[in-house]
């Protein structure tokens, strides 16, 4: 959307109100967000670890204040945003906003605040959740459900913000934005991840059903990010910032000290237990890359065709001989994670935690699990370039 002017302004005026609109500098507002929703990346992996450690003992833990941090700070900066291109925004300001129920600002800013809105709306729902229905341990549930719709819409506002800054920003500018866009573009990525961790669990890492689900979650997080950024190498770079971050839980929750609350009791936990070794998606996302490079100018359809079997295809050949080194011994270690256990999983005393839980009875079950996640991957796909187009379409 290019920068429209009133037909009666001179050409002086035209230049000064476009050079009003040039990013020199990423604005507070853009760090208030990015610290808020860094906020809520390390209270959501310490929450989890919390809850298969310790036991959820408080509504009032380090964690939860770290997640819901990230609603208060988003709604600061959005809120900011949009009071001031509404009451106190110029010529330039109002260019670059969209109007909402009376209000002006970035629409990324109306798309976070809706998600502040939701993450705090979780919180007593949440707490009432457990009163009722007791303490349990589920990652999928309707409260947290709803935390995770409203932190994913306070994603898509600030991934929106920076697209529509990148457009008219500073080349120096447009870098730091870039660098940013990839971490949010990445924590989206370990979010759905997150949401997906009973059916990627290593003993079922040889269920057609786990590479359905990814199928169906992760090529709009992961491709919808990097076509938005609309860089060389972009997936490459997201899959790559999506498995640090989840290196860098494993490896440090485990040095905080932590005794479970709850019981019952079947693992002796004596610290922090993480979630397991992050997906290899980046073996997917290079050969995406790769096929990008040369076929960008294909029609969204034809690319996401290609693209989409293409992704699961690459996952697969990557993750299913490595879900085999997982169950070995040489895996359980700190480095790939195979030796934790929950302090309520009763691994080694009633099931093998190292031996696959198949699922499909048949070959033809299993096949048939695949081939819907071939197709399935075509649409989700075309979701996440269509997600890309309109980041990258943004000016506002």
């Amino acid at each position: 959307m290019a920068d429209t002017f009133p037909v009666g302004h001179s050409l002086h005026a035209r230049m000064d109100e476009r050079a009003a609109t040039t990013v020199a500098s990423v604005p507070w507002p853009i760090w208030c967000v990015v610290v808020g929703i860094l906020s809520s990346l390390i209270g959501g992996h310490w929450d989890i670890s919390w809850h298969m450690s310790i036991g959820r003992d408080s509504f009032w833990t380090p964690a939860h204040i770290l997640i819901q941090l990230n609603g208060a700070l988003v709604g600061i900066a959005c809120g900011y945003m949009i009071l001031t291109t509404t009451f106190g925004g110029g010529t330039a300001a109002q260019s670059t906003s969209v109007k909402i129920w009376g209000f002006r600002g970035p629409l990324g800013a109306f798309i976070a605040v809706w998600g502040c809105v939701a993450m705090l709306t979780s919180a007593p729902f949440d707490n009432w959740w457990h009163n009722a229905y007791g303490l349990d341990v589920k990652i999928v549930s309707p409260p947290h459900v709803l935390l995770s719709l409203g932190s994913f819409a306070i994603k898509v506002g600030a991934l929106a913000l920076m697209a529509g800054l990148m457009s008219r920003a500073t080349e120096g500018v447009r870098r730091t934005l870039g660098w940013l866009f990839v971490f949010v573009g990445a924590d989206c990525v370990v979010q759905m991840g997150t949401m997906l961790t009973d059916a990627t669990w290593p003993v079922n890492l040889h269920n057609a059903g786990c590479y359905l689900a990814v199928a169906i979650g992760m090529p709009p997080m992961l491709i919808g990010a990097a076509w938005g950024l609309g860089r060389r190498w972009a997936c490459t770079t997201v899959a790559a910032t999506y498995t640090a971050i989840q290196l860098a839980s494993e490896w440090i929750l485990p040095l905080i000290p932590a005794q479970p609350k709850l019981g019952p009791v079947y693992q002796n936990i004596t610290h922090l237990i993480p979630l397991h070794f992050p997906l290899l998606l980046i073996v997917p996302a290079i050969v995406l890359d790769l096929l990008w490079d040369k076929k960008e100018q294909w029609g969204r359809w034809k690319l996401a065709a290609v693209s989409g079997p293409v992704f699961v295809l690459g996952f697969l050949a990557a993750e299913w001989p490595f879900a085999n080194f997982l169950m070995l011994p040489a895996a359980r270690n700190w480095f790939f994670g195979m030796a934790y256990f929950a302090y309520f999983d009763p691994a080694n005393f009633l099931y093998d935690p190292y031996k696959f839980q198949l699922a499909e009875k048949t070959r033809g079950e299993f096949w048939g699990f695949i081939a819907a996640a071939l197709v399935v991957s075509v649409i989700t796909t075309r979701l996440g370039f269509s997600w890309g187009d309109w980041m990258r379409r943004l000016r506002r």
